[in-house]
This record gives C-alpha cells, structure tokens and sequence, in this order.
C-alpha cells in the first residue's frame, strides 16, 4: 500500500504517485503538479503497462522508509533490489523520476510567473529603483545615474545544462499550456490536457541523451534560440517601461542608448577547448549575424505597417527626400517597385522598405564576405542606427514626436543593442599560450641575450613594454609569409588574432571588443597579448591621429595568489606608458574579470569570496589613482560552488565605489534556460540585475557602515577566512582526495553526458585535480550529494572566530553588513541540499574502505558548518529564515533519493564490469548516464 502521503485516486490506477496533498506546496501548484502526474502515469502505463507504476510506488516507498528510518541496512536492502532490476526496467524507472521533476519544474516555472504577474508593478524591481534614487539624489542624480548604466550579461558555453534543447522547447510548451487558467470540467481543460498529454508522451519518447557531443556552432545555436526570444519579445517591453518610469521622476533614456546588453564567449573562449579555432569563430559569428538581421528585420518590418505618414498631410522634409534619394541611387534593385509606388506619399515607409532592403544586402554580404558597399548595405550597427535618428529627427520636424519617441524609439534601442551580431563576442585564451608565441617571435629576432622562455616575469614585463612602444613590427609580414616562424599550435593562437581583425572589417569593431586572458599571474601575460594583437594590425600606438586600439586586454584574475596581488598587476600594467596609452584609446575604461570557481576550488568558498571581494577594493582604489573607470567582469556559475546565487544580492553584496554603472556577468548552462525560457522570467531577471546595478551605482558610491566597523569586519572576515582555509586545504592536499574523488562520484561519466564541446580537463601543463576544471570538480560533489565545494571550511571559520571571542563580531556582520550575510546565505543553502545520509551511501558503497575516514572528516565539517550557521543566524533548523525554499528541497528529495540510489547501483554495474575488464554495456551507459540527468533535473544543477 502507498503510504499516507501518496496521492490516491481509487479510479485512476494510471497515475505517478505524488505527494499531492503535502501542505509544503502551495494547493494550486499541488494541484498542476498532481494533474500532469496523472498525465505522465498513463502515458507509463500506455507505454509500459501498469507494472512501472506499481514499480515507482514501491521503490519511492521503500526509499522514504530507509531514509526515514537512517539505516545503512534499509539503503543496502533498496541497494540490491534495485542492482538486481533489468537494466531497461532500471532505465524506464529512473527516466520516471527525471521525467516527474521535469514536469515538476516546468509547473513551478509557471507559478513564478503567476507570482510575478500578481505583483503590483510598483512593487517591482526596476520602479522601486528608479523611485529610491530620485527620493536620494533627485531628477539630476537619477539621469547621471541612468546615463551611466552599461549591464552585460554573457552567456557562455559552460556545460552544465543537461538537459537537450529537444526536451526544453516541449517543457516551454507546457509551461505555455499551463499559463493559461482553465476550469476543472469545461472543453477549454479537456483540450488543455488532450495537447499536455500529446506533449508528456513525445517527452517520453523523447532520448534525453545526446548521441554526440555538441561543437561550438551547436552551443551557439542553443545560445540564438534564447537571445532571439530576448530581443523580440523581452526587451522591447523592458526598454519601454523603464523609459515611462524614469520620465515620471524626470529622467529619460538618451537616444539610442541601452542599459543592458548581452555577450557570448560561444565561439571565443578558446581557453582549454582545442575545438574553438579561428574558423570556428568566424562560422559563429556568421550565425549571429543571421539571427541578428532576422531581429532588426522583424522589428523594420512591423514600422513599416505602423509609420503610415503621409507628406501630403504633414508636409514634405528636404532631409528625408535627400536620404531615399541616395537610398535609389545606390542600387535601387534591392528597393521594391511596387512599394515605392505604393507608398509615394508615405516617406517613412519608403525609408523603412529601403532600411530592409539594406539589411538584405547586408547579409548577403556576411555570407559571401564581399566588401562594404556605402550606401547598398551597412557595414554596422551604428550605420543602422544613423537611419533611425534620421527618421525620429524628421518626425519631430512635422509634429510626430509621439511617433518619435513610441515604437520608433523602442525599435531602435532594441537594434542599438542588438546589432549586427546579436551579442558581443569576448574572446578568451590561457595565457601560457601566447608566451609560447612570444617565445618563437623573439628567438627569431635574437636580440635578447638568452632565450625568451627563459626570462622572469619581471625582465619579460620590460622587454614585452618596450616592444609593444616600439614603432617597428616584430616579425611584420615574415609571420605569414614564412610558414617556419611558427608551429601548427602556435600558429593556431595567432590566427584567432588575424581573424578579430577580420571580423572587425566585416562586422565593426563592435563585434568583439575584449580579449581575456586566462590565469593571468603578471602584468607581463598582459602585455604579451597586447604585443601579438599589435602584429595582427588591431593596436597601432604610434603615428598620432592615426594611433587606435580596435580591442581592449582583460586580465582574468583567478586564484588566490592572483587575486591577492590584483591591485599591484592592475598597478604595473596602467604604469606602462604603451598599455596605458592603450587605455586612452578605449576611452580610458580598463576591464577586469574575477574568476569564481578557480578560486572556490584553490581555497574554498569562504576564502574565495573574501578575497574577491578585497581585491575588488584594491582595484577600485587603483583604477581611481590613475584615472580609469574599471568594470569588473564577474564569471559566476550557476552552482554556489562555482560563485552562484541570487544575482541582486552578489551584485549589491560588492564594496562601495566599485560600481559605476559598468558590470558584466556571467549566465551559464542550467542557469540560462531557468532564467531566461519564459519571457516573463526572462523579464524579471532583465529587471532585478539593471535595478541592482543602478542601486549600486547611484547609492552605495560611499560606505554604508563607519569606516572603522568596516575595518573592524574585515579583521575577524579575515580571521574566518584563514582558519576555513587551513581546514578546506587538510582535505583538497590529502594525497588520497583524488582516489577518493573519482570513486565516490560519477565525475568520469560527464565527458559521456556530451553536454558541452570543451574537455572536462585542461590542456596546458595542470595534472590530476590541479587540472580537473572547476565544472566537473562541482559536477561530482554535487550528483554525489557531497557539495563540499559549496560550504566545506564555513563552520571551522566561523568556529575560530566564535572561540576566539569575536562571536558579538559575526552578529553584528550578519545583521549590517551586506556581502557577510550574503555569503552566509548560501553556504546556508547549500548546506540544506547537501544529504549525508544518501553522501554515506555513495561512499559505503564505491569507496575503498581504507578512504572512509575523508568522508568522516567532510561529515564531521558539515555538521559543524550546519550547527555553525544555524548558531549564527539564530534559527533552530537549516533555511527555517527561507521557508520556501526549505519546502521546495524536502519535497524534491523524496524522488531525488530513489534516483540517487540507482546511480549507486548502476556505478557498482560499471565498475564490476571494468575490473572484469568487460567493455561497458550501451545499455548500462544509457542507464548510468539517465541517473546523472535525473539528479541533476531534481536539484535543478550540476555544476
């Protein structure tokens, strides 16, 4: 019998068993969720018959019973049962309970946006910005303040969505169906569940794995599919109701000017991925700038039907006239007949048809690579926007200003943004790699007096500064004349260089505008990507007016060490006069990028986060003594672990000054589609990271605490910090961690999920762990319910301090000081989805006795992190302060743990199998593989 908490509808037997009246769910999303689970069990029963369902009731039964009872022996008898199923039974049940957290989230989805609709909108996040800083600082302080604001958001190709885009565009299209309210018994819910049922099935029958593993012109693709969605149907309605809010406090938006834009390192990040070569980068590119026009295309195209003006009634504009006539002069072949015949009387539409025509011709362009013609096609996003300041300025002549400034003005900040490429291109690569450039270009020369590789960071800082001043090329032409100068790798490196400047001639300059360079440890790794670019013919820092730099240099500060020297390396590399001069050309903006999940791996999260937020001082206090607005590139994952968490808190949680309008971060795998698959989350996501920035900016330009308390918190932050290091590095300096590791956690089945293009491993020197990449190491503590990356070392900090009598201190931070309680907010969080009962399974059952005693030493650190916090925070349990969110994890394990225990069954298959030295099954991959997407559907993450 299921137990009390099942969901029992004595005349449906078809049904996935639920926890349909748990009063941890609010009842109308107990009521979706209970209604497709009715759905998803007839569709296992139409597929499977009656057994799988009565196999699901009975292993989620016997699972809560074991869990609840925390018995080694109960998980062990759930153990052999489930090691003892046919693999295809043990597949279709563990694709039961993935496909039941699907539905699950899709319907979740669904009422965060009911939420969301039911709010007041001056309860949200952009009004209340907006209204709090005119209350502060005025209409003046707001517009300044406004006109500041430059918000990048950058998707990259992180691979930690599991998830196929085949299977998200169908949970979308339920999510749509369940959008729209309908009454239990009418045609509207019978039609309802007839199309829910229809899209549940082809679901199942949907293979959630992908046979391949995607290149970068796939993730790029998977990228347009949500930034097409942005442009049309998001951003125009943000841009306008932020316009409206701000001119109610009188402030407006400049022409043209958009607040917020998006970035890609799809195609670009270079950085241990041997499959982004310069080729690859040109075909993304390509792929952008198809969606893009297809975006200014649409947006053109709707104005047509819109501006029907008439010269005869307003009067005829010389300007206007002059501009189609150039228009038809150019190549009138593009320009149709019969609409110009059409609308003769109605120039805007005119204007707007040869505005279209133009982007064709454009495209056309991209695809054939011909050159720029002046006048038939556009050679960029600013040429676009000529055209539309030409068209508001003519309206305004002849008393159309509300026409001006209404879906004209929208449209042509939407295309501002957009472009020709949709989203700016960074490009990223290790910065031993272009030493190794370097390293060939000098031996060559022979002017210094031994070999380049064998310089100090010091010398090649001065002999990288020197050249880069120097007015004669390196190597010049010879680099592509002489094929010898160069190896095939080191050649690769070079290439991406020749192809930005290619990119630049085809796109603008505006298609790439950063180049960013993995593991900077000196000013010197700087300067040598500064050097090659200029041999490519992107810098020329001599000649007067003629002096340009078409791309920026950012350093990308990582671990430790680096982070802990940020102000010096940003110090050395703005007292250079060449690389300073390069800044001068970039309009005196230096962008600098904080890497969270090196550093979290390095040092763990406390340490981490405290330094990353000293060196955001250091380099606020640099950046300011040598004239420089710094904006700080913050590369956020989606796991806590990897830097995540709610997006307003880390950007508010930053020091005082550091924001100045300028920020850009990182969205990244599970992270995109959560946010960003329906428009009207995509929406609040837009509005709570420009409303945070714009808080920041504008009110938090000076400490919210006295100085002295401030200083006072960073002593004991500090004192929290050493000791959660010292006890983060007993575990990762263990010389069996790694055995410990790989057998405790299915981190060697993740290259087999094909989720994304890049190796889970580096390829530069780094071995073993050292060289694991930070997803992966994410990857497996979390499937294994571990999660030591997201909190291990918090409680041996936060005790340190406590006994050493600083406890009214860590009060005192927790109740005033915002980045303090924001870290502890999540470490919190992450303590709450961390299991160590199902961990203890996963340990007792892969792992070599002789290596339990790290499992008692990460147990023994998470109890006391758990009585820590709740110590700290003054709650009796874990997320007591979140009770949402506590509800959401305690329903969610009780169908996580059955799949948790059926990847510890399927591991246990694998491993006999390969100490067997038998090959692996298809089919016991399939079912090992469906187990690592069933967890990370129900934590909704993986790394």
């Amino acid at each position: 019998m299921p137990d009390s908490d099942a969901l029992v509808v004595p005349t449906l037997t078809s049904e996935f068993p639920v926890v349909g009246d748990d009063p941890h769910i609010d009842a109308p999303l107990r009521a979706t969720v209970r209604r497709l689970s009715t759905l998803l069990g007839r569709t296992l029963a139409d597929q499977h018959g009656q057994e799988l369902l009565d196999l699901v009731e009975q292993v989620r039964t016997t699972t809560k019973e074991a869990k609840s009872q925390d018995s080694e022996a109960s998980a062990q008898d759930v153990q052999s049962f489930l090691a003892a199923l046919p693999l295809e039974q043990a597949t279709a049940l563990t694709r039961a309970f993935t496909q039941y957290f699907l539905l699950a989230n899709a319907a979740e989805q669904v009422y965060r946006v009911r939420a969301l609709d039911e709010r007041s909108s001056e309860d949200s996040w952009v009004p209340r910005t907006v209204r709090a800083v005119a209350e502060e600082l005025g209409p003046e302080g707001l517009q300044k303040a406004v006109d500041s604001l430059d918000v990048r958001l950058v998707f990259t190709a992180h691979p930690t969505e599991a998830s196929r885009r085949a299977v998200l565009t169908k949970l979308r299209r339920i999510s749509d169906i369940l959008a729209e309210e309908t009454e239990e018994g009418t045609a509207e819910r019978r039609r309802q569940d007839r199309d829910l049922a229809e899209l549940i099935e082809t679901l199942w029958q949907t293979d959630e794995l992908r046979r391949s593993r995607p290149t970068p012109q796939d993730e790029a693709r998977n990228a347009l599919y949500y930034l097409r969605q942005i442009f049309r149907q998001t951003m125009p309605g943000m841009l306008d109701d932020l316009r409206d809010e701000l001119r109610a406090h009188g402030a407006d938006l400049r022409e043209g000017q958009v607040p917020l834009r998006f970035g890609s390192w799809i195609g670009g990040d270079r950085d241990g991925n041997p499959y982004v070569t310069a080729e690859v980068t040109r075909d993304v590119l390509k792929l952008q700038a198809e969606t893009a026009i297809d975006v200014a295309l649409e947006a053109v195209s709707e104005l047509i039907l819109e501006l029907s003006v008439s010269s005869e009634l307003t009067g005829d504009d010389e300007e206007l006239r002059a501009s189609l006539a150039d228009d038809l002069e150019h190549d009138p072949r593009d320009l149709d007949p019969v609409q110009q015949e059409l609308y003769h009387e109605e120039p805007y539409r005119l204007k707007l048809g040869a505005m279209r025509a133009k982007l064709h011709a454009t495209r056309e362009r991209i695809r054939t690579g011909a050159p720029h013609e002046h006048g038939r096609d556009y050679a960029s996003g600013e040429e676009v926007q000529e055209d539309f300041h030409l068209l508001r300025e003519t309206l305004r002549r002849h008393g159309g200003v509300r026409a001006a400034d209404g879906a004209l003005a929208i449209a042509q900040q939407v295309l501002s943004a957009s472009g020709l490429n949709l989203a700016t291109l960074d490009v990223r690569e290790h910065s031993e790699k272009h030493h190794e450039v370097l390293a060939r270009l000098f031996d060559r020369v022979g002017e210094l007096d031994r070999p380049y590789g064998e310089l100090s960071r010091e010398e090649r800082t001065t002999v990288l500064g020197r050249e880069l001043g120097s007015r004669r090329p390196l190597v010049g032409s010879a680099i592509t004349e002489d094929p010898s100068i160069l190896d095939d790798a080191t050649r690769v490196t070079y290439n991406v260089f020749r192809e930005i400047r290619d990119a630049h001639r085809l796109y603008g300059t505006s298609v790439i505008e950063s180049y960013i360079i993995s593991m900077t440890h000196g000013a010197d790794d700087v300067l040598a990507a500064a050097l090659l670019a200029r041999e490519a013919g992107l810098l020329s820092l001599t000649g007067g007016e003629e002096k340009r730099a078409d791309i920026g240099f950012v350093p990308l500060l990582e671990e430790v060490s680096e982070l802990r020297h940020a102000g010096e390396i940003l110090d050395q590399l703005l007292s250079d006069p060449s690389y300073r001069e390069i800044v001068r050309l970039r309009g005196d903006r230096q962008e600098v990028m904080l890497g969270y999940s090196d550093g979290n791996k390095d040092a763990g999260v406390i340490t981490s986060q405290w330094e990353i937020h000293q060196a955001q001082r250091a380099l606020r206090d640099v950046a300011a003594r040598h004239g420089v607005t710094l904006r700080l590139f913050h590369g956020r994952g989606g796991s806590v672990g990897r830097g995540g968490g709610p997006t307003y808190d880390a950007i508010l949680a930053q020091p005082y000054g550091v924001l100045e309008g300028e920020i850009k971060f990182t969205e990244q795998g599970e992270v995109i589609s959560d946010k960003y698959m329906l428009p009207s989350l995509a929406r609040e996501n837009l509005d709570l990271s420009l409303a945070a920035v714009l808080e920041g900016s504008a009110l938090h330009t000076a400490p919210r605490t006295p100085e002295k308390t401030l200083e006072r918190f960073g002593e004991v932050m500090q004192s929290v910090s050493d000791a959660a290091f010292t006890r983060y590095r007993t575990l990762v300096d263990d010389e069996n961690l790694p055995e410990y590791f790989v057998s405790s956690t299915p981190v060697e089945q993740l290259g087999n999920l094909n989720i994304g293009s890049r190796p889970s491993k580096r390829t530069t020197s780094d071995k073993g762990l050292d060289g694991l990449r930070a997803i992966p190491w994410v990857f497996g503590w979390t499937q294994s319910r571990q999660i030591v990356p997201g909190w291990f070392g918090a409680g041996s900090g936060l005790k340190a301090a406590r006994e050493a009598g600083l406890e009214p201190d860590l009060h005192e931070m927790y109740r005033c000081w915002h980045f303090f309680r924001t870290v502890i907010s999540n470490v919190e969080m992450t303590l709450a989805k961390t299991d160590m009962q199902i961990a203890a399974h996963y340990v007792h059952s892969l792992v070599p006795e002789h290596l339990w005693y790290l499992f008692d030493r990460i147990r023994e650190e998470y109890e006391l992190s758990v009585a820590e916090i709740e110590r700290l925070t003054g709650v009796l349990d874990l997320l007591d302060n979140q009770p949402i969110l506590k509800r959401t994890l305690a329903v969610r394990d009780r169908y996580l743990d059955p799949i948790s225990y059926m990847q510890v069954a399927m591991l246990q298959r694998a491993r006999a199998a390969a100490e067997a030295g038998e090959e692996l099954s298809p089919e016991l991959q399939r079912a090992l593989l469906t187990t690592i997407n069933g967890v990370a559907a129900g934590l909704k993450n993986t790394g």
